[in-house]
């Protein structure tokens, strides 16, 4: 896990959000806050979730899944430069979420969050079951590697033609390209990225950014 991108030094990675980073202030509040919990290492980089604004700037996206909410740091960053967006917040702890719906009552986007404390299993299950299927126009996922692959199959069924999923940690600090790692999250993800490369449908455009820990994209046909 990393809250800064891969193979950079500090004082490189310093001057890239010098130099590029446009960040709300409410959200560089909320990123201090979430760094300097023991948890820390979990928040996405603020160049990584830019990225993300810019590419959902070009959807015009409106409605979005995120899995794995933590402190809501990328959830009010986007929220918040897009005013038409809603999404739905996929997350199990009440603790990291408690400190998420402070910052989006200040920020004022509350309302246009749904915060669901449940396995993202389940409530991706249940919006599929009530017709939700292709209506999202971007799903990013953040949360417990072994389940990546079950999120996005069913991710691949609720984002609409066109519409972005986007994984977090796909490169997860360089260790998916050591062999001899059988970590579980390791394997989990090294063979997470092996199928989405060999898919056989190619039914999606794919590429994987070495921003942040690695930002996996797909582009639904």
């Amino acid at each position: 896990m990393s809250n800064f991108s891969l193979g950079l030094g500090e004082d490189l990675q310093q001057y890239l959000l010098d130099v590029s980073l446009r960040e709300p202030v409410l959200c560089q509040r909320l990123r201090k806050q979430t760094m300097a919990m023991p948890e820390g290492m979990m928040l996405s980089s603020p160049e990584q979730v830019q990225l993300l604004l810019l590419l959902l700037k070009m959807l015009n996206a409106k409605s979005g899944i995120e899995i794995g909410t933590f402190t809501g740091y990328t959830s009010l960053f986007l929220t918040t430069e897009l005013p038409n967006l809603c999404m739905i917040c996929c997350d199990i702890s009440e603790e990291f979420t408690a400190v998420a719906k402070q910052y989006w009552q200040k920020g004022g986007v509350s309302e246009r969050i749904d915060l669901r404390l449940a396995p993202a299993l389940n409530t991706l299950d249940d919006l599929i079951k009530i017709g939700r299927s292709h209506s999202f126009d971007f799903a990013y996922i953040d949360a417990d590697k072994s389940a990546y692959r079950g999120y996005v199959e069913r991710c691949m069924v609720l984002v609409r033609s066109g519409g972005l999923i986007a994984l977090d940690n796909t490169l997860w600090s360089g260790s998916v390209a050591d062999p001899t790692n059988l970590d579980v999250d390791t394997v989990a993800l090294r063979d997470l990225n092996s199928w989405l490369h060999s898919h056989q449908n190619f039914d999606y455009d794919l590429s994987l950014v070495p921003i942040g820990d690695g930002l996996t994209l797909l582009r639904l046909a």
